[in-house]
């Protein structure tokens, strides 16, 4: 219903699905049928999906978005046909890049993980309402340095087994399941499965403290499961 509405990850599993060529047409700036003038996300989110695919190796010219009202039908044709054209002088995702299909996948696949820590990362950014006026100023709205730091200082997340209660909140609101948790035994995080996107701090209660935000640095690696029943003071006394 809105350009707004479409998300980073609808861009990346487009190219995951070995789309050549993504391409969002949005209502006019400033001419939004909502409050919400969601096309003023959909450009920046573009802007930013554009670094990604350009740090991937992926040429940023395989995405394009374009606004236009009902009454633009010659100018959406232009610029479809003018993306077409494009895309054909690229060659197929990948193929063009001179990157094999495995590596192609996994590079995608990476960035598709990094995508609910790189929306927060970002979220306030992503809201700007740039000028409408300024085209030319966008391209550099997200630099290539900003998006190399972000994707350098990706954090990991870890509970700390002496801290941890097992009292599963966090393992009840990871997204993605990658919290291994049973009862009476300190939870730990499957970092494969983790997504970065932060819920099992926040949701960790404050009286524990048990789950830290790591960057720059290795992951502890999670105590056995023999050792990680946990010994409550009562027990313990």
């Amino acid at each position: 219903m809105c350009s707004g509405r479409v998300d980073l990850s609808f861009v990346f599993r487009a190219f995951l699905n070995r789309m050549d060529g993504v391409y969002i047409a949005g209502c006019r700036l400033d001419e939004c049928n909502y409050i919400t003038h969601g096309n003023y996300h959909a450009l920046t989110m573009t802007l930013l999906a554009k670094r990604l695919l350009e740090q991937i190796g992926i040429h940023p010219e395989r995405l394009r978005i374009e606004f236009m009202n009902a009454s633009m039908g010659q100018y959406f044709a232009e610029t479809v046909n003018h993306m077409v054209k494009r895309i054909r002088e690229l060659g197929p995702i990948g193929v063009g890049e001179g990157i094999p299909e495995a590596e192609l996948d996994r590079r995608l696949k990476e960035i598709m993980r990094l995508i609910p820590y790189i929306k927060m990362a970002k979220r306030e950014k992503l809201r700007t309402k740039l000028d409408k006026n300024s085209p030319e100023s966008w391209q550099e709205f997200f630099t290539r340095e900003e998006v190399e730091e972000l994707l350098r200082n990706v954090p990991s997340y870890y509970i700390d087994p002496d801290k941890c209660q097992a009292c599963m909140t966090c393992a009840r609101r990871c997204p993605v399941d990658a919290i291994e948790s049973k009862k009476g035994m300190v939870h730990v995080i499957d970092q494969e499965k983790c997504i970065k996107c932060g819920t099992c701090l926040e949701v960790c209660p404050p009286r524990f403290k048990a789950v830290m935000r790591l960057v720059g640095v290795p992951v502890p690696p999670p105590p056995p499961e023999e050792k990680r029943a946990i010994k409550r003071e009562k027990e313990a006394a």
